[in-house]
């Protein structure tokens, strides 16, 4: 009679000591711990399949117990009783287990971003990235793409309206149905259903930027911006943003190689406009005088005002905002968008200037009367007249010139 072979205990296993050459301690049933010469104590199931020797990996002791590896050879005898190989149940597994990772949420939605965000302003491509990073990433980031499903997204979105931030919350519902319906068209999700939550959020209420038109308060906020104490390209930021007034994200992200201050101009492409259409900007002497004294500081990189973290990235979006709640402004009383409402209110019903003039350098959407778009240089003798004609008033409001009152409060 062949020689039973005692089961192996857990003092056994425990107190294996490695040889010189590896060796197997034997459990019984296919089952062996193979301990090695640098001491590694591996469980290993042998079998055997359509006539073939095979070898099958259980993991290492003790993080598998000796208990636990004898659960396994139990399982896999079970699926050999049922003519199925183990060692492809495994593989099989492991397979599933990399495809779930390489489809996670968090991995589709970068790979969605990466397609698209050529095509976006980098503003837009940044914000779109840190609303993913911030609100999404961390409670489905890992989830597979294929799992999502409403309630993991109405969970996030409320998370963020509690935060008092509806509109972004909406903006979030929009960026998610995107990424799934790209998940959907790559053949790994079922459909968009981001979807299904429209009504799910109160309606966004439309409400304006709030500014200061009357020129007695535009004289004192002047005033705050000369005396603010924060860091220097911000306060040149603070300085140019009423004589310019182009919009937040296309000041923030004011780039060297845009502007030509001999010829007092600042070029923004079209991929940086709100309305896809390149811009120019005309610049009164005393927003060169700016640029001029700020270019020892951040000329060297690529942004007029970079991060205060990284140099490879504009100001914050909130920059300008936060510097004017620093000097006691309020979100009601003033914004950093709000100084195109001022110049647009002052221009028109102050010093009289002609409302085409302003809308186009507001880059709106300005048509001749024959209903053609205006190109980028129309009117643009006048329009450069008009910037430095703004400049000038705003110098008069903060030194104490005469306040002409607005035509609506007579």
């Amino acid at each position: 009679m062949p020689k039973r072979i005692q089961p192996l205990s857990d003092v056994q296993v425990k107190n294996a000591k490695p040889k010189d050459k590896e060796f197997k301690l034997v459990d019984g049933f296919g089952l062996h711990l193979l301990v090695t010469p640098s001491g590694g104590k591996l469980w290993r199931f042998q079998y055997r399949f359509n006539g073939k020797q095979k070898l099958l990996s259980f993991g290492a002791y003790p993080a598998v117990t000796l208990a636990d590896a004898r659960q396994r050879r139990e399982d896999a005898k079970k699926q050999l009783a049922n003519s199925i190989d183990p060692g492809e149940v495994k593989k099989a597994q492991k397979s599933a287990t990399v495809a779930e990772d390489e489809n996670s949420f968090e991995v589709v939605a970068r790979e969605w971003h990466g397609k698209f965000s050529g095509q976006w302003t980098p503003g837009h491509a940044a914000t779109i990235m840190d609303r993913l990073t911030r609100d999404v990433f961390p409670w489905i980031g890992a989830k597979p793409v294929s799992e999502v499903r409403p309630l993991d997204l109405l969970s996030i979105l409320r998370r963020v309206e509690g935060r008092g931030a509806l509109e972004t919350a909406h903006r979030i519902r929009t960026i998610c149905g995107q990424v799934l319906r790209y998940a959907t068209a790559t053949g790994r999700a079922e459909r968009d259903f981001a979807a299904d939550l429209r009504g799910a959020l109160p309606p966004v209420r439309e409400k304006h930027h709030a500014a200061l038109i009357d020129p007695k308060e535009v004289a004192e906020l002047l005033r705050a911006i000369e005396g603010f104490k924060g860091t220097f390209h911000v306060k040149c930021a603070l300085k140019l943003a009423p004589m310019l007034f182009v919009r937040p994200g296309e000041l923030r992200q004011m780039e060297w190689s845009e502007l030509d201050l001999d010829n007092a101009q600042w070029d923004i492409p079209a991929e940086k406009m709100k309305m896809k259409i390149p811009h120019i900007v005309p610049l009164a002497k005393q927003a060169v005088e700016i640029l001029r004294e700020l270019q020892p500081l951040t000329g060297y990189g690529r942004y007029v005002f970079p991060c205060h973290r990284s140099p490879l990235r504009p100001m914050t979006n909130n920059a300008v905002n936060a510097a004017l709640r620093r000097m006691g402004y309020t979100s009601d009383e003033m914004t950093g968008h709000g100084f195109r409402a001022m110049a647009r209110t002052i221009l028109d019903e102050v010093l009289q200037v002609r409302p085409d003039y302003i809308e186009h350098q507001l880059a709106h959407a300005v048509k001749d009367p024959n209903g053609r778009a205006y190109n980028r240089t129309a009117h643009l003798a006048e329009r450069r007249k008009m910037m430095q004609q703004w400049a000038d008033y705003l110098d008069g409001l903060k030194m104490g010139a005469k306040v002409i009152p607005l035509k609506r409060a007579v």
